[in-house]
């Protein structure tokens, strides 16, 4: 069976959408959306970019078993003054699409995705435009890999 996760990197401002392939084991940039106002409209703002997307015919959309939300910590583990909304938001995105969401911790993902666009990308302005994006899919491949690790160690027994 093909599933596909959604990554998402929520922002104030923007939200970073990145994609796994068929296999559910690797994870690619994909888009970046301009944010609501709120987390619960922000979260029908996907909700529906999704459901659009779908009627679309779009077979990636179609095949998405879960979405994972990055959560915003502190370096030592505590929360920050965004965790609040990401939870927010993860809620009424699980609200809206009926389908599982999964909170992954995004500590330094966002310097990550930084660092790993500056290696093709010299131009900050354009690292800039691709970095929600990128972010959610350095998110997403952290779960993807944890995901993997937890199969592979229960198949091992």
């Amino acid at each position: 069976m093909r599933v596909r996760f959604l990554g998402v990197d929520f922002g104030q401002r923007r939200i970073g959408l990145a994609l796994s392939d068929a296999s559910g084991l690797l994870a690619r940039p994909w888009m970046t959306l301009a944010a609501a106002g709120t987390p619960d409209g922000s979260a029908r703002l996907v909700t529906e970019w999704l459901a659009g997307r779908r009627r679309e015919g779009d077979e990636a959309v179609a095949e998405l078993g879960g979405i994972v939300v990055g959560l915003p910590r502190r370096l030592g583990g505590t929360d920050t003054g965004q965790t609040g909304a990401a939870r927010a938001f993860a809620d009424g995105l699980s609200r809206e699409s009926g389908m599982p969401v999964h909170l992954q911790d995004e500590r330094l993902s966002s310097y990550e995705a930084e660092q790993l666009l500056a290696e093709r990308e010299r131009d900050w302005r354009k690292r800039k435009l691709k970095l929600d994006a990128a972010a959610a899919a350095v998110i997403l491949q952290d779960y993807l890999d944890a995901r993997a690790r937890r199969v592979g160690s229960a198949e091992s027994e």
